[in-house]
C-alpha cells in the first residue's frame, strides 16, 4: 500500500496515488465505467499499471474491512 497516501493537505484527505493529486475514486470510477487500463494510462501518463492496481487493492481492502453492526430496536 505504499502507492496510496492519505494526507489532509492533499485533496481534503481523500486517498490519492502517492506523489499526485489523482484520487483513488477517480481511477475506480474510470474502471467501473468500463475504461481499460490502457485508456487510463494514456489519460494519465504519470501513472503506472502498478498505481492502477494499487487503487483496486485499496478498494478490496476497504470492502474486506467493512462490517455491519445491528442496532437494538
Amino acid at each position: 500500500m505504499n502507492r496510496i497516501e492519505l494526507n489532509p493537505e492533499v485533496c481534503n484527505g481523500r486517498p490519492v496515488i502517492r506523489g499526485t493529486r489523482i484520487a483513488v475514486h477517480t481511477i475506480l470510477g474510470f474502471l467501473s465505467a468500463g475504461d481499460s487500463m490502457e485508456e487510463i494510462l494514456q489519460g494519465y501518463p504519470q501513472l503506472t499499471q502498478a498505481d492502477v492496481l494499487a487503487c483496486l487493492d485499496y478498494a478490496r481492502r476497504l470492502a474486506e474491512s467493512h462490517s455491519v453492526v445491528r442496532l437494538a430496536s
